[in-house]
């Protein structure tokens, strides 16, 4: 290990207060192309059972050293071009891991564009500013004298042009600067005024028309909204501590004396700081609380996407899926227990056809033809209508009704998944086709999804993009091989997330199955082309064969550990088979004797657990959701009223929840519990059914106020 990976690994463990060897296993497993559900579920002797955060937390603070460490190379380099790098301030460099310290010490050795110090030095000034920074008790005006030229025509020019040089000397000095970060920190304000003229129409930022407040109280998604006001064009923000503050600190800090020089010092701290360093740290210190926000948006992003991909599954079912519509119908499709489609048409049950009868028995009709044990429909445009309209249907079977969340689902249509899935169908049989399959499983049906179009971010357009792609895409990763999938009928776009495989594999994957048939068993898959043995490794536990000649490959058991079980049936006179439906056979297992160099007890528990339980589905069974009767619309909500609601969006400042009239309402934080929240997310999750109570209806701003408190009994 060289010193810098050493250097790396120490502070990651003492930042994020893990062992240098839990640390130092990690990196070395990620540095070997493992994934972070792998090193999760299958290498915790390793990395001490460490879990997918903190080794996500590990992966994200090594690369930003690495960043640092390219950076300060680039410095050095710069540096010493310019032949001005001593020992001492290439040794202060190398040891420097802060990178606002590295760029305040690059400073004054960037190259920079012409600025009214450079000018003032060309002008032979600079040993006048060095007089005066000295503050000894001189006639100031005598020496000035001395420089005047051509080009500095008179005292004042001279003394002007002294104070540039001074000024640009005062934003380069680290005290100087980390004087104004600290009032930055501490006293900040964080102000924001409408454009003139831009009232009307920028109403919907009216909050912030003349907004103030201390940026330590200032919530992140405030701040991502005045930036985005401040981005469209309709809001000036400024975030400036007290100046007065900041000038007297400064002042303190470089003024010694009380003379002439003293006092030109004094004006050169006044334009150091408005011209140069206040400019320069309002940049910094709004980038960094735009990386917060940031972090904190992702962070709320990934929390609901995470539950949303994890959300109940329907099943292996036969499907009737409606996306419901107006004038141009409802499209319908019957989809069987595999996804496939089997039959599409379209209803007009609604205006301005009405045809409800001909509607009502087509989809009677189709429930029998196509055994439908279950109807999924959107949740846009006619949905309450279209509900209500199935619901009056007397099947001959047993069908549940579902209403599915369909956020998305118009993207999906139009892309090129969907056309290479349903090249001869058009968008709206797809998003049917979209809404059916994903009450039967929403992970396999949304991970061919753009997260940022599936409707549970904050303020996701306005973050570092390929931070949030980076965040979103590690929670499908998560999920993905949480949940495991199965081997023989996954998509090509779920197996892509599959640990260790990617686009390619998963293509490969799909071609090899359609040639050869099903796979019978997970060490068929070193046949699949480019398959090599480290994506095996790092794919194979993931994934379920039903049916399979070794039973252990439905389960979560990695084929490396398979021989641990062997030994254990061996052990105790039975088969595999026996030991996963054998609980009393379980149960006289002793995990101590199975202790190997390369198997621990963590791994060791796993197994164990697997086998009580191989392949099942961790995700809770689906309940049926019914909203409340005779409420279709905005204008039907009373102050007072009492409804059932599904949770749709869970941000900082509170739960949005659809009570089924095409506007969700806000349940603010404040008014979720009878108790005091700091975070929603400890009292609702994505697509809870919940009732509430409405506070407040504002139709001509579609705008309902909702709250919880007082309900927490009927939950």
């Amino acid at each position: 290990m060289i010193d810098q990976d050493k250097k790396h690994i120490e502070i990651i463990s003492n930042e994020l207060n893990t062992s240098f060897k839990q640390v130092a296993n990690t990196v070395k497993l990620l540095n070997e192309g493992s994934t972070i559900p792998f090193i999760s579920r299958y290498r915790k002797e390793q990395t001490g059972s460490l879990d997918e955060v903190a080794i996500t937390n590990i992966r994200d603070r090594l690369n930003k050293l690495v960043e640092l460490h390219k950076r300060k190379e680039t410095v050095l380099t710069t540096i010493d071009e310019q032949g001005k790098l001593t020992s001492e301030l290439r040794k202060r460099i190398e040891e420097c891991y802060d990178p606002v310290e590295l760029e305040d010490i690059y400073l004054p050795y960037k190259p920079k564009r012409r600025t009214k110090a450079t000018i003032a030095k060309e002008k032979g000034l600079e040993p006048l500013a060095e007089i005066i920074m000295k503050q000894q008790n001189i006639n100031l005006e005598e020496v000035a004298q001395k420089y005047i030229t051509d080009e500095v025509p008179n005292i004042e020019d001279a003394l002007a042009g002294a104070r540039d040089i001074i000024a640009e000397w005062i934003s380069e000095n680290e005290r100087a600067r980390n004087i104004v970060r600290r009032h930055f920190h501490q006293k900040a304000i964080i102000r924001s005024k409408v454009t003139k003229g831009k009232e009307e129409e920028g109403v919907k930022f009216s909050d912030y028309f003349d907004w103030q407040e201390a940026v330590k109280k200032c919530a992140s998604h405030r701040f991502m909204a005045m930036r985005r006001g401040q981005a469209e064009g309709f809001l000036k923000v400024s975030i400036t501590p007290p100046a007065d503050d900041v000038l007297d600190e400064l002042s303190a800090a470089f003024v010694r004396n009380d003379n002439e020089s003293a006092d030109q010092i004094d004006f050169a701290i006044e334009d150091s700081y408005k011209r140069l360093i206040e400019p320069s740290i309002e940049n910094e210190f709004t980038a960094e609380l735009k990386a917060k926000a940031d972090d904190e948006a992702i962070r709320v992003f990934s929390e609901n996407l995470r539950q949303l991909l994890l959300a109940a599954p329907l099943g292996q079912k036969n499907v009737l899926g409606i996306d419901p519509g107006y004038r141009t119908g409802c499209k319908v499709v019957c989809l069987d227990s595999q996804g496939n489609l089997k039959h599409n048409e379209t209803i007009y049950p609604h205006a301005p056809q009405n045809e409800q009868g001909k509607a009502m028995s087509k989809i009677s009709a189709l429930v029998d033809t196509y055994k439908i044990d279950a109807i999924a429909i959107g949740n846009g445009t006619a949905s309450r209508e279209t509900e209500a309209l199935v619901k009056r249907i007397r099947f001959n079977r047993d069908v549940r009704v579902f209403v599915v969340s369909e956020d998305g689902a118009s993207i999906y249509s139009a892309s090129a998944v969907a056309r290479e899935e349903f090249p001869e169908y058009d968008v709206t049989v797809r998003g049917a086709i979209s809404i059916g399959r994903r009450l039967m499983d929403p992970l396999a049906e949304l991970v061919k999804i753009d997260p940022k179009s599936i409707g549970v971010g904050q303020y996701q357009h306005d973050v570092d993009q390929p931070k949030l792609k980076q965040g979103l895409d590690t929670v499908v990763e998560s999920c993905v091989n949480h949940v495991g999938v199965n081997l023989n009928t996954a998509s090509k776009h779920l197996l892509t997330y599959i640990s260790g495989l990617g686009p390619q594999l998963a293509k490969n994957i799909v071609d090899y199955r359609r040639e050869n048939g099903d796979f019978t068993s997970r060490t068929q898959l070193k046949k699949v082309p480019r398959l090599g043995d480290k994506a095996f490794e790092q794919c194979a536990g993931f994934l379920r064969i039903g049916n399979a000649k070794n039973p252990l490959d439905n389960s979560a058991v990695h084929p490396e550990s398979y021989h641990v079980v062997e030994q254990m049936a061996k052990d105790l006179g039975s088969s595999v088979t026996d030991l996963l439906h054998d609980e009393e056979l379980r149960s006289k297992i002793d995990i101590k004797k199975y202790v190997s160099s390369s198997i621990g007890l963590p791994t060791l528990k796993d197994i164990t657990n697997e086998l009580a339980k191989p392949g099942r589905d961790p995700r809770q069974g689906i309940k049926v959701f019914e909203f409340a009767e005779g409420v279709y619309s905005i204008e039907h909500l009373i102050p007072g009223m009492t409804l059932p609601g599904i949770v749709t969006n869970i941000t900082n400042f509170g739960a949005f929840v659809d009570v089924g009239v095409k506007q969700d309402g806000l349940v603010h934080i404040s008014q979720l519990a009878d108790r005091f929240v700091s975070n929603p997310n400890d009292i609702v999750k994505l697509h809870q059914h919940v009732m509430v109570k409405v506070v407040e209806v504002d139709v001509a701003r579609k705008r309902i106020q909702l709250t919880m408190k007082g309900l927490e009994d009927a939950q």
